[in-house]
């Protein structure tokens, strides 16, 4: 018939046979049946699924788990070479203090769940094709927690937990990059009627400097100089996250060339070692000049000295950026 052909479609010939009409331990059980069966069996053997933010201990009352908070700290380049100590205002679920936390209006007004008698769980018998199996559920009535409140609180509602801001007190190390995440245990929101609060995820970013480009642990300044200074040298100043650093530049010093400055980059996380600063020379060069220089530089174009004679070692900018990061 229609019936044996839709669940021969189905099961296959296990949809069809005497098990599947007759049942084994039991009489009139379907597919449906044995499948679902089987699920409340393995769902009560790894801990069952109570929802976002809920846990329930194996065979016992549910333990609620409040959910986990998420917020974002920015920081500075100078709070992540030194780490930084942050407050941030967080609006958070804690633990009702009318109630301390049990969602019940007095003493008396929380009483044994007359349906698990305080287990939390219900036992169920159920008739599949390998006989009959025993599981455990959570129990329906007290939803696991093994209590009933028959008046709740009318400060939460019998949820006992109330939203209020907090200021919570962060410390970040240094070295922290973006996207990094820290989890504070606790420190998210509370549960419902007592049980383990959720985490606080803190999630860095960071700020950019106006200045300094950050890659990996080293930092990368781009420093720009005259053609002059370029040819006869000069002393610079150049940004370092704490304060300013004097360099030389030599004379002769070809556009592109990387200075490195060791130790003045940042530290490594929970870690030892500082990265590098990278100055990157650029010659500048003047996009219009007057009559009386343009024939100053006239006379040293036919200068030897300022034919091109560059050295087989001499590099591009990006080779030498690709040799100073590998």
């Amino acid at each position: 018939n229609d019936e044996k052909r839709a669940r021969y479609d189905r099961y296959g010939h296990a949809g069809v046979g005497s098990a599947a009409g007759n049942g084994f331990g039991g009489a009139g059980m379907t597919m449906e049946d044995i499948f679902s069966s089987f699920g409340d069996i393995f769902g009560d053997a790894f801990g069952g699924f109570t929802g976002f933010g809920g846990s329930r201990r194996s065979g016992g009352r549910r333990v609620n788990k409040g959910s986990n908070l998420r917020v974002k700290v920015k920081l500075d380049l100078q709070e992540i070479s030194g780490g930084a100590e942050k407050k941030i205002k967080v609006n958070k679920y804690v633990s009702c203090s009318a109630c301390n936390g049990t969602g019940s209006a007095d003493a008396n007004s929380m009483t044994t769940c007359a349906t698990c008698r305080g287990s939390g769980h219900v036992t169920r018998i159920a008739n599949t094709l390998l006989g009959q199996m025993q599981t455990t559920a959570v129990c329906p009535s007290c939803n696991g927690e093994g209590k009933t409140i028959t008046k709740k609180c009318p400060s939460c509602y019998g949820e006992g937990i109330v939203q209020k801001e907090e200021i919570i007190k962060i410390n970040i190390p240094a070295g922290v990059a973006k996207g990094m995440q820290m989890n504070l245990e606790g420190k998210g929101n509370a549960a419902r009627r007592g049980g383990i609060n959720g985490d606080l995820l803190v999630v860095i970013d960071e700020e950019e400097h106006p200045d300094l480009i950050r890659e990996g642990n080293d930092l990368i300044y781009n420093l720009f100089i005259s053609i002059p200074d370029s040819i006869l040298g000069t002393n610079v100043e150049v940004p370092t996250v704490e304060n300013k650093v004097k360099i030389r530049i030599e004379p002769g010093t070809q556009p592109g060339k990387i200075l490195r400055l060791r130790g003045k980059g940042l530290p490594e996380v929970n870690g030892y070692g500082r990265g590098d600063l990278l100055v990157n020379v650029n010659v500048w060069i003047p996009k219009s000049i007057s009559r009386e220089e343009s024939k100053i530089i006239e006379k040293f174009k036919d200068s030897d000295s300022f034919t091109p004679k560059p050295d087989k070692d001499d590099k591009g900018f990006f080779e030498r950026m690709r040799g100073y990061f590998q």
